[in-house]
């Protein structure tokens, strides 16, 4: 499953000075995310009740970088996923 999302958000945290601006994100979901996001979707959730497990997936590489930092999807303009 792929992710593309065209969302506002900066980054904090130690050592980060990223600015907030629009940004266009397309990114491979692993199979643990696409499950979950997959589950949610037939429980009824809104695309922007997926937000902050794509903003989650992503930042973290599904868990493998970035930690301590911290960025939020503050305005999300678009998001599809796609096989």
């Amino acid at each position: 499953m792929m992710v593309d999302v065209v969302t506002y958000f900066g980054f904090t945290g130690k050592g980060s000075s990223d600015d907030g601006r629009e940004r266009l994100i397309t990114t491979a979901i692993s199979p643990t995310y696409a499950k979950q996001i997959l589950d949610l979707q037939a429980a009824g959730a809104t695309e922007e009740d997926l937000h902050p497990l794509v903003d989650e997936a992503y930042l973290t590489e599904w868990g493998a970088r970035a930690k301590g930092l911290r960025a939020d999807f503050t305005y999300v303009r678009s998001i599809s996923f796609r096989s």
